[in-house]
């Protein structure tokens, strides 16, 4: 509860960098080119598991969307995604990054991943970003963030609200927002995985002692039953020693 605690925390604070990400897209209504696109997924899991369903839901959002499409390209960020993924679409995964969920994921950690994923070579024109959002310590839902590419966001419509944006201002700003919902959507993936674990962990500890509770009635049932057996055989060979008398 002391980690869920402080992934609860640490989501307050990094909720701020999602939601003006976004508003700059919706604001500009960027939207991609529909004759020539190639889509990005990343898949927002970690390396950990015994925490409910977090990882399988953004991997069966993810599968419904390959079954439809299947030339989406697909970034893994957590094995646990790239194991469910692979074996049905390992050709679709263009990345995995792996040593996530064993800290708490920082803003570095978001530069980084963003970094690599703009020098992946993949010119992708959108795509979506999947996560588990956090709603409360028993509720998560799997959610997604749209990502775009910077032609996208050079012929959006409603740019020119925005006074001197050159392309170099453009890349760079997307340079950022892209670390920044990275960063923002590992927070509530996190969040969420760490509430479904403790409530994963909290429900195997009452079946556990339900199950201990169960054997050890069953145990003392044969005990007795063994007990009283032998009584009976001892009086039945008392009473048959005291008739032959």
């Amino acid at each position: 509860s002391r980690r869920y605690s402080r992934a609860e925390r640490d989501l307050k604070q990094a909720r701020p960098y999602g939601v003006g990400a976004q508003q700059f897209y919706e604001k500009a209504e960027v939207a991609p080119k529909e004759e020539d696109s190639k889509k990005l997924y990343i898949a927002i899991t970690s390396d950990r598991g015994l925490c409910g369903a977090v990882h399988t839901g953004v991997a069966r959002y993810i599968r419904g969307e390959l079954a439809t499409d299947p030339n989406i390209k697909v970034i893994c960020v957590g094995d646990k995604s790239r194991a469910i993924l692979a074996r049905l679409y390992g050709k679709n995964i263009e990345m995995v990054a792996n040593e996530i969920g064993r800290l708490p994921p920082t803003f570095l950690d978001a530069a980084k991943l963003c970094n690599a994923i703009l020098n992946l070579g993949y010119e992708y024109t959108d795509g979506k970003i999947i996560y588990n959002k956090f709603k409360s310590v028993v509720s998560y839902q799997v959610a997604d963030i749209p990502i775009f590419s910077l032609k996208s966001v050079e012929s959006a419509e409603k740019l020119p609200v925005y006074d001197s944006l050159d392309s170099e201002v453009i890349q760079s700003y997307l340079e950022f927002s892209l670390a920044s919902l990275l960063f923002y959507t590992m927070k509530e993936g996190a969040c969420s995985e760490q509430s479904s674990r403790m409530t994963a962990m909290d429900n195997a500890s009452k079946n556990a002692g339900e199950m201990i509770d169960k054997l050890t009635l069953t145990f003392n049932r044969t005990r007795q039953a063994v007990i009283t057996r032998e009584l009976i055989e001892i009086i039945s060979g008392a009473s048959a020693l005291e008739s032959k008398d």
